[in-house]
């Protein structure tokens, strides 16, 4: 199931998007017997109140439903991918970039393979567009080694 419930949910917490939403949703009126019943529904499910003044939107039921079900913040490396898995944006803190490099360097390389860049390449696909530059960031993070002729790679092994 996908997460779109949250946005309607939000958005009908909203009452400047009430409005316009009521606004577009505008029909004939209700025979006092139909809107009755709709009226008791709608108190009957938590969303209106039956006050002196009238019915009063009650946001207390679409608030209960957001908070059972918060929203959960991805950690470590996972805040710079997208769903797929891919980098979407590169981090700008140095520690945050590192661990993202270390991440993206023990799950594309096995420790003691010696790859070419054709394969090397193949393997960074999975994580970005651009292979090259996130070779080139791992070859300077010191997490992946080259050949002087730059024409194989190895994953550096870590000492301890």
């Amino acid at each position: 199931m996908s997460d779109r419930w949250r946005g309607v949910i939000a958005a009908l917490l909203n009452p400047d998007l009430r409005v316009v939403l009521a606004e577009a949703m505008a029909a004939p009126p209700l025979t006092a017997a139909r809107r009755e019943r709709a009226v008791a529904r709608l108190a009957g499910l938590g969303l209106v109140r039956e006050t002196a003044d009238g019915l009063i939107f009650a946001d207390a039921l679409l608030r209960g439903i957001l908070e059972e079900n918060p929203v959960s913040k991805a950690t470590g490396p996972a805040r710079f991918l997208d769903g797929a898995g891919r980098i979407d944006r590169f981090p700008v803190q140095d520690g945050d970039r590192r661990e993202l490099l270390a991440w993206v360097a023990t799950h594309a390389f096995e420790p003691g393979e010696v790859l070419s860049e054709q394969q090397t390449n193949e393997r960074l696909a999975r994580f970005a567009d651009d292979v090259a530059g996130l070779r080139r960031h791992l070859v300077d993070a010191g997490l992946l080694e080259r050949t002087r002729s730059g024409s194989e790679y190895a994953l550096v092994e870590s000492e301890g």
